[in-house]
């Protein structure tokens, strides 16, 4: 069901670094609950409504995440190897990529079902999943296993667009919400949307739907009440699943997206309310998508979205 995971190596020569290179395991599925949090990679693009790139995210993103120290100064350690006798922080492997998407199928909607099927299985292990994308057309397998189970779910998406397109000849990287609220998503708050880049019958479509929408230059000046406002606004919510689109981020910070757009907030922003939201107990996994090396500059991009992750499992380890 899965590639073999690739060998997570610490690039530094201090022996007393401890990065995540040192800490990430390969695991197997059957083993993924013996685990406070799997990766996953999901290289693939082809839905995507902009650039391509993001099906090398995965890799990249892996890479620059081995090179990242594990410790947090509020958080102390947030990761640790599986087999370590000190229990502080979490313990982070890694599945490697599911093989139907080596190669993925022809059509995005093949590519859904069939990755469906494999998320299933991680989320029937009680693992915490970390998605690397690829692009946003894969919030919809990642998410739908959890519209399955009994209770109420919903996502919190920091992302410059809604993403709540009519799917117009298939699905595609902007239609991942509106195919999920036709399948029972109960709840959709989208933080760090942009001014002038969302169509008025879209933020209708989020209102009409109960949804809420937190607008790039709120979250800049105000991280931390962002995720506190967010996170109430999905008071009686059972389930909770967290989605970063990276392109919520400035252009400036974030140049390898596919649709980079400016007026976003900070990195220092969006990692205090990501480490704000991921305290929350109820949620059940956290995905990285549109990170699209081939188009990024000096690697701003990638190392943004690998130290997202680390801020995330900060705020698990809480």
């Amino acid at each position: 069901m899965f590639s073999d995971p690739p060998a997570w190596e610490s690039p530094s020569s201090d022996p007393k670094d401890t990065t995540f290179g040192d800490v990430v395991e390969g695991t197997s599925l059957e083993r993924a609950g013996e685990y406070d949090a799997v990766i996953v990679g999901e290289p693939y693009d082809g839905a995507v409504l902009g650039r391509p790139g993001a099906r090398e995210g995965p890799g990249a993103i892996r890479q620059s995440l081995a090179g990242v120290k594990t410790h947090h100064f509020e958080h102390g350690p947030v990761a640790r190897a599986g087999s370590d006798d000190d229990h502080s922080g979490l313990s982070v492997a890694d599945l490697g990529t599911p093989a139907v998407l080596e190669p993925a199928p022809d059509s995005v909607t093949e590519t859904q079902q069939g990755l469906e099927s494999v998320t299933q299985h991680i989320y029937e292990t009680g693992a915490r999943p970390v998605f690397l994308g690829g692009d946003n057309s894969l919030t919809v397998p990642n998410v739908a296993p959890l519209l399955e189970k009994s209770g109420t779910v919903g996502v919190i998406s920091f992302d410059a667009h809604l993403d709540c397109r009519t799917p117009i000849d298939g699905p595609s990287s902007g239609t991942p919400y509106t195919q999920l609220h036709d399948r029972g998503l109960d709840k959709l708050a989208v933080i760090g949307a942009r001014h002038f880049e969302t169509s008025s019958q879209y933020a209708g479509y989020l209102e009409d739907h109960g949804g809420v929408i937190v607008t790039a230059e709120t979250l800049r000046r105000q991280p931390k009440e962002t995720a506190k406002h967010v996170i109430e606004s999905m008071a009686g919510i059972d389930t909770l699943y967290l989605s970063l689109d990276i392109d919520v981020l400035d252009a400036t910070a974030a140049p390898g997206v596919s649709a980079p757009t400016p007026g976003g907030p900070s990195s220092a922003a969006l990692f205090r309310a990501l480490r704000e939201v991921a305290m929350d107990e109820r949620i059940a996994g956290f995905e990285v998508v549109e990170c699209a090396p081939p188009l990024d500059q000096a690697g701003r991009t990638v190392d943004a979205a690998a130290r997202a992750i680390g801020h995330t499992l900060a705020g698990w380890s809480s």
